[in-house]
């Protein structure tokens, strides 16, 4: 049966509240964000304090005129509350304004005050020269080392830097959150400053506990930057390790570390899948991979995103040396390859993003003898892990597929990559470039080794020289790309925490 307030919405008048007091209405403390866009839907996201059913209005125009409603899902613990709708059917290429209404369920009069969001649709892939140009940022790497939100020095800055771009989309390519970094209220700087962070409970350790990983997602939406930028700008998510355990794999062992009491890797996945899923602002897939993160969302004839997995299908992280593929050498797994080159061939748009959770020819070691990433350390013919991208690479080439670029972050500083096959000790493969950014408010790193197998050249990059530099050195980055609808070139623009520009590269199109 359909509640009374409901009802009211559903017709189309003021929906009624019969408390005043905010305390008794229920709350969105962790703001409203939009996800997985499309030419004709988008998904919207909340969380609510209590148990709750999510009502939402949208339209074309900032006054909501001729507005739709949307009757959303109950909002319940089996969520942690959190709650989204699927919008479709939305015209293509429009601006879509939207507000959100929680309905209490213990009293269903009751209506929480609205929250109101925006996002931009690509156009139609079937529109032909694309009627405007495109603008997306990218990066990676959220709250980690132990920096977390500091209110003294304006929390999160660098997201509200990447909204005063007006993007079309942010790419966040992992490290959503860092369950294995516990965040203390205070850390020295090494000027002798003091770093002051707010605590929760579930931060203060390791996540083990399904609320723990929950508690991780909830404290990066308390920062007033993300909130506001999630609510302008629509988010596309994936994951890599610390959603989880750092470095995790199938040969993860945990029995040594004293700061986990629950040592059980599939269990920790498990908890960590399910909280990653409830928080991020993603279009759910069908029940026979319900929880799969790949996945395709054109954007237009001017781009198509390809986002891929590299965690959730690798096999252990190992010396990476073998000489023929076997389990150890999986990283994406034959069933991700297979989906990403078939959707390479029938992409009809001009740029073909390809988003990675890990580079593709830096050395990311685990430990002393195994490696994390796809790089072996060796500077020959491919092994391990690389020939899975070898592989990769040669059936793009063989394909014809052109405008393949590549963005990801992970190693906590910006680069500029070029993998030349006249350079190459594997050249059976059409030249490309990869892009890296981030991190997000965390410890900058680096820069990492690289890897000679594919050719991989620096042509720029930026990094602090010490480890683990706090974000109040600046040495935070977020990359932005922009499409110019006419000439149809991409400019990707590697930026900083202040929004100063520091490289940048423009692409011609080639044409098959």
């Amino acid at each position: 049966m359909v509640a009374p307030a409901s009802r009211v919405w559903a017709q189309g008048a003021a929906a009624p509240a019969i408390v005043t007091r905010d305390g008794a209405r229920p709350q969105m403390a962790h703001g409203i964000q939009s996800g997985d866009p499309k030419a004709d839907g988008a998904v919207i996201w909340t969380r609510s304090d209590r148990p709750a059913r999510l009502w939402l209005e949208w339209a074309t125009t900032a006054s909501f005129a001729n507005a739709t409603r949307v009757r959303g899902p109950h909002m319940l613990e089996d969520s942690d509350f959190t709650g989204r709708v699927d919008l479709t059917g939305l015209p293509a290429g429009q601006e879509i304004f939207y507000r959100v209404v929680l309905q209490d369920l213990h009293n269903e009069r009751v209506l929480s005050e609205p929250l109101q969001g925006h996002l931009r649709l690509p156009a139609a892939a079937t529109q032909g020269r694309a009627a405007r140009d495109v603008r997306f940022v990218w990066s990676g790497d959220t709250a980690g080392q132990g920096w977390g939100i500091n209110e003294a020095w304006g929390g999160m800055k660098i997201y509200e830097q990447m909204r005063s771009t007006n993007p079309d989309f942010f790419l966040h390519c992992g490290d959503t959150i860092y369950a294995d970094g516990p965040i203390s209220a205070q850390v020295k700087l090494a000027d002798g400053g003091l770093w002051n962070n707010v605590v929760t409970e579930e931060v203060s350790k390791v996540a083990e506990t399904l609320n723990e990983f929950r508690g991780r997602y909830r404290y990066n939406l308390m920062d007033a930057n993300v909130r506001r930028m999630a609510a302008e700008v629509p988010q596309i998510w994936q994951w890599d390790d610390h959603e989880v355990v750092n470095n995790y794999s199938d040969a993860k062992d945990l029995s040594d570390d004293k700061r986990y009491t629950e040592k059980n890797i599939p269990l920790l996945v498990a908890r960590a899948t399910k909280a990653f899923n409830e928080f991020a602002p993603m279009r759910r897939m069908a029940d026979v991979e319900s929880e799969r993160v790949y996945r395709h969302l054109p954007q237009g004839p001017l781009l198509d995103l390809f986002v891929v997995d590299m965690r959730s299908y690798r096999g252990p992280n190992t010396a990476n040396l073998q000489t023929s593929e076997s389990a150890e050498t999986v990283f994406m797994g034959k069933p991700q390859l297979d989906w990403l080159l078939d959707g390479l061939k029938r992409s009809k748009a001009v740029w073909k993003v390809i988003a990675a959770d890990m580079p593709l020819g830096l050395h990311v070691p685990d430990g002393k003898e195994k490696w994390e990433a796809i790089a072996n350390g060796e500077d020959g013919a491919p092994k391990g892990r690389e020939l899975e991208l070898a592989g990769l690479l040669r059936a793009i080439k063989q394909a014809g597929i052109q405008n393949v670029v590549w963005l990801t972050a992970d190693v906590h500083y910006t680069a500029a990559h070029y993998f030349d096959p006249a350079k190459a000790q594997f050249s059976d493969f059409s030249p490309f470039w990869e892009f890296v950014s981030g991190p997000l408010n965390a410890g900058g790193f680096g820069p990492n080794k690289t890897d000679a197998t594919f050719g991989m050249q620096v042509m720029y990059q930026k990094a602090p020289t010490e480890v683990n530099a706090p974000p109040s050195s600046g040495l935070q980055f977020f990359g932005q790309v922009d499409i110019d609808a006419k000439t149809r070139a991409m400019t990707v623009t590697l930026k900083d925490l202040a929004g100063a520009s520091l490289y940048s590269k423009t692409l011609a199109p080639q044409r098959a």
